[in-house]
């Protein structure tokens, strides 16, 4: 059993390799086949940057499809700008935020189509459409929650991918 680090601020990386996986550095170099030892020790402790293949071979191998999002949330420049947090969460959960969110939407359909009639956004309807564009950024957010939910349930083997009509998957 791999001897457990005492740090209280583990990075990402360092907890899913040493909490979760249960895996010496050295193990975990083995697994990854292009990481060094020496180099995933930099990575965990903040000491050198990570790279993005780096990221999605962690993602891979480590079976924590969750890396991508966190790396692209809060390490990657442009997905610092663009992105939103994604957090693995229940399915149940995913389902009603994005069915709330859709209703919203449709309900603010016609509001819109009102908006956008003339071409142009005036002072009067800047609030509303604030409103509608926060309403398509919820439904962005469950969107991304669904797939990382899939993403994590194929990679731990709950759903089985498969060419057949008869996938079975349990959750």
């Amino acid at each position: 059993m791999p001897r457990k680090s005492g740090k209280t601020d583990k990075s990402i990386y360092h907890m899913i390799r040493e909490d979760e996986l249960n895996l010496s550095r050295d193990r975990a170099s083995e697994l990854l086949e292009a990481i060094t030892a020496d180099r995933l020790e930099k990575i965990e402790t903040g000491k050198l940057a990570i790279r993005p293949e780096e990221v999605v071979l962690m993602a891979d191998k480590y079976k924590h499809p969750e890396l991508c999002y966190e790396y692209c949330s809060n390490d990657c420049p442009i997905g610092q700008r663009v992105s939103h947090d994604v957090t693995i969460k229940d399915l149940s959960k995913i389902t009603i935020e994005m069915l709330a969110s859709l209703n919203d939407i449709e309900a603010q359909k016609n509001r819109l189509i009102e908006i956008v009639a003339d071409g142009t956004i005036d002072s009067t309807e800047i609030r509303d459409f604030k409103s509608i564009q926060d309403n398509l950024e919820k439904i962005s957010v469950a969107a991304d929650s669904l797939k990382l939910w899939t993403e994590k349930m194929i990679a731990d083997g709950t759903i089985v991918e498969s060419s057949s009509e008869s996938t079975r998957s349990k959750y």
